[in-house]
């Protein structure tokens, strides 16, 4: 965990081990909500695990990533963001989420104020990310956030919609 914890109001943000199970919290969160939008119905036990396998956060570790959660005061995890380094000083965003009770408090927009910040002091110049087309929330935070929409930087199955911002 990291040392450093950014506290406001009730919720503190802090990084994680991937396998903790604030982590682990955090993800299966992250995955129900997108796959329930993305069938239109909960998504299964076997959907859940698959996606788990297919999309593991291991990498998001010190010295070229992290991942951040969000907890209230009770220890519920809020949401979530992960970093990862790319080549040239870049970073890529992945799996910014708020859970849907804790939405509309401006939460999304600290989980990418802090990843930012430490993306600075990690030497990151700029930052990519990308996301579903249905998830339009998460398209106009970005763009309130600065990103501008770029071309395809990545090839995932659900990669639709581009962002890039320069953190200089």
């Amino acid at each position: 965990m990291d040392a450093v914890a950014t506290t406001s109001g009730a919720i503190e943000v802090r990084i994680v081990a991937p396998g903790s199970a604030a982590a682990q919290a955090a993800q299966l969160g992250y995955l129900a909500d997108v796959a329930a939008r993305y069938y239109g119905r909960p998504a299964t036990a076997e959907e859940m695990e698959a996606a788990l396998r297919d999309h593991p956060i291991d990498e998001l570790v010190a010295p070229d990533g992290l991942f951040l959660v969000a907890t209230d005061s009770v220890g519920s995890v809020c949401g979530c963001v992960g970093l990862a380094r790319m080549e040239n000083r870049s970073g890529e965003v992945r799996r910014l989420h708020v859970h849907r009770q804790f939405r509309g408090r401006g939460l999304g927009r600290r989980l990418m104020t802090d990843l930012e910040h430490r993306a600075r002091r990690m030497g990151i110049v700029d930052l990519r990310l990308d996301t579903r087309r249905d998830l339009v929330e998460s398209q106009h935070l970005y763009e309130a956030l600065g990103y501008h929409r770029s071309t395809p930087h990545s090839g995932g199955p659900y990669a639709e919609v581009f962002f890039t911002k320069s953190l200089g």
